[in-house]
């Protein structure tokens, strides 16, 4: 005899929002695991090369939105910006959340005024937790323990949370991987930082939400399958990006150590580099040396076209009084 019909209250007041570039297997994968009439937000930044519109077409509950290509944090901003709905669900199409774990976060969520923001614990292939699920505001120290590769030992004083299975941690931002906000409050905080094309804008959205007097939960009792292949950018390509976008973030908010931090980061790669040499691991390397030159020269490119430094000038050009 079946059991009890699963009841998830929160998804009637919920949208999710999934950024995609060129990621429709992904999308597609998602949406045959979610209730029907859940409301889903498609924001494509890949110019429905690959059909996205016309998969979101076929859901009355899914709504596509052309990102432009303008990067993450942007095109998330435009799908959380104009839900109708009470709560919003960042998903990455590369994780796998059911349910049950979105309306967990979204009920956690609901009963925890103190928190701009709940986000799940990503695993990787094998189960393990992520590196880089949550960490804490960077500094001077902080960077030290993750360049020297001190994390593991030292792990509540670098700048990426490595926590263990059920082990609470309090952190100063999380992955915007899979992260439910209230959708008002996320626009008064202003959203994630447009500054950087992509990464470093869940580390500046827990900024806002610590200057607001609120916190970012990182859920370690809601572990969601992340990784479920690749998306549609090269990963030297998103290395590179990843190293301008944390330089960014530094030049931006630590202006006075910006340098000597980014120094940091780079002596890190330089390390893990030649780690991956020694053991003949060439794509390491080269993931590496991406993000040296993205770190050393906060430019990055997709498509041919360079997009991280434009992006920083833009947005700092015009906060300026």
């Amino acid at each position: 005899m079946p059991g009890p019909t699963p009841s998830f209250p929160h998804l009637s007041e919920t949208e999710i929002v999934l950024v995609s570039y060129k990621s429709r297997h992904h999308v597609e994968e998602l949406l045959s695991t979610w209730p029907a009439d859940l409301a889903v937000a498609v924001v494509d930044n890949a110019g429905n090369s690959d059909g996205l519109r016309e998969l979101a077409g076929e859901r009355a509950t899914v709504r596509y939105l052309d990102g432009g290509s303008q990067g993450f944090g942007r095109a998330a901003n435009l799908g959380a910006f104009s839900t109708t709905k009470r709560f919003v669900v960042f998903v990455n199409p590369d994780c796998r959340p059911t349910p049950a774990h979105l309306e967990s976060l979204i009920a956690g969520l609901a009963g925890d005024p103190g928190s701009a923001s709940h986000a799940a614990t990503m695993t990787g292939s094998d189960g393990a937790i992520e590196a880089g699920v949550g960490g804490w505001e960077p500094s001077v120290r902080r960077l030290a323990v993750y360049a020297l590769g001190l994390g593991n030992r030292f792990r509540r004083a670098g700048f990426f949370a490595a926590p263990r299975p059920g082990e609470r941690c309090e952190v100063d931002w999380t992955t915007g991987a899979c992260m439910a906000v209230r959708a008002a409050q996320f626009a008064d905080l202003g959203g994630f930082d447009e500054t950087f094309y992509v990464y470093a804008e869940d580390v500046s959205f827990g900024r806002q939400a610590r200057l607001a007097g609120l916190r970012c939960l990182l859920r370690e009792d809601v572990l969601v399958p992340h990784g479920a292949g690749g998306s549609g950018a090269p990963s030297r390509e998103m290395l590179r990006l990843r190293g301008a976008s944390f330089a960014g973030y530094l030049t931006r908010y630590h202006r006075r150590a910006a340098l000597l931090m980014r120094a940091e980061m780079i002596l890190g790669a330089v390390l893990r580099g030649l780690a991956g040499l020694l053991r003949g691991r060439r794509q390491l390397v080269a993931e590496q040396w991406a993000f040296i030159v993205g770190t050393a020269t906060m430019k990055a490119y997709v498509g041919g076209q360079e997009v991280a430094a434009r992006r920083f000038a833009e947005v700092t050009r015009s906060a300026r009084p």
